[in-house]
């Protein structure tokens, strides 16, 4: 049995006070919804609990789908890292990028340069996205979706080429005997987000995997515990959405909680469980998710 443990959104803080240049741009107005709003939801202290628990079920490797920034500093970077530190060695946890990641043009590159040992492929270097790792009896295929945009605007694109590269590395994958997880932050399917925060090219994903398959879809950004489906060529392919390792309270579907999926390749299954986190209780809740596959990609 191979476990892969998947969490996202963490939206570390608090936000180093930024310099006014700093703020001349998108980030005045997400600085702004952090004092406001933001820090009161992400809770660090659950977020500790949470990461102790997810190290306590020692899974196999950890999948993690962005915004660990807030409004993209270099100042911001510490905490990423020391985040990521806890999480495990750069081989044994995987990353991509979320819109928050990539919340100004040159946040972007700071993300990339500051965080490619958790983004390289298999070669040992960082070659762009999409990524290919082998871990077990899987291939995680980690994408970037983050992608500057104007203020009030969380939407992420793939981009024409990113998306032609991603089929043919679930083409060849495909016969390769193993579980095709694809990373991503936002909801890869239309309407799996709200209004401008959605994939602006869902249409060509989902039309890629229709083509070619894949086994599994884990994603952030909504902060809440979904599962959808979308068709492959040999049946249906779970999308499964994870909430904010952070999040302070809400709904019992938005509290701080990350995912354990166990694959098993002599009972051609893929099983997930959700382990979840209330502000202020003790413990972590668990309870399974059906994602109704038999590695039917």
């Amino acid at each position: 049995m191979f476990t892969l443990a998947h969490l996202s959104d963490p939206h570390l803080g608090p936000i180093p006070a930024p310099a006014w240049r700093a703020l001349l741009n998108k980030r005045f107005t997400g600085y702004l919804n952090w004092q406001r709003k933001r820090r009161f939801i992400h809770n660090m202290d659950v977020l500790d609990a949470l990461v102790a628990d997810l190290a306590a079920r020692k899974p196999a490797h950890i999948s993690c789908t962005g915004d660990l920034l807030n409004i993209g500093l270099a100042s911001e970077c510490p905490l990423a890292h020391a985040f990521l530190a806890r999480l495990g060695a750069p081989d044994d946890v995987s990353l991509v990028p979320g819109n928050h990641d990539a919340y100004v043009a040159e946040s972007v590159r700071l993300f990339t340069r500051q965080f490619a040992p958790y983004m390289t492929s298999d070669a040992g270097r960082f070659e762009g996205f999409p990524f290919v790792r082998l871990r077990g009896p899987i291939a995680l295929i980690g994408l970037s979706s983050g992608v500057p945009t104007l203020p009030f605007s969380a939407r992420g694109t793939l981009g024409r080429e990113q998306r032609q590269r991603l089929e043919q590395i679930l083409r060849f994958l495909g016969s390769q005997n193993l579980a095709r997880v694809i990373m991503i932050h936002h909801p890869p399917h239309e309407g799996g987000a709200g209004f401008g925060r959605g994939l602006t090219d869902a249409v060509g994903f989902e039309s890629a995997l229709e083509r070619e398959g894949a086994e599994l879809v884990i994603h952030g950004h909504n902060h809440v515990t979904s599962v959808a489906h979308l068709k492959g060529p040999r049946g249906l392919i779970p999308v499964v959405g994870v909430p904010s390792a952070s999040a302070a309270g809400g709904t019992p579907s938005h509290r701080a909680g990350y995912h354990l999926f166990d694959f098993d390749m002599t009972e051609q299954g893929i099983s997930v469980s959700a382990r979840q986190i209330a502000f202020g209780e003790q413990g972590v809740n668990e309870s399974p998710l059906d994602l109704d596959t038999r590695y039917s990609g």
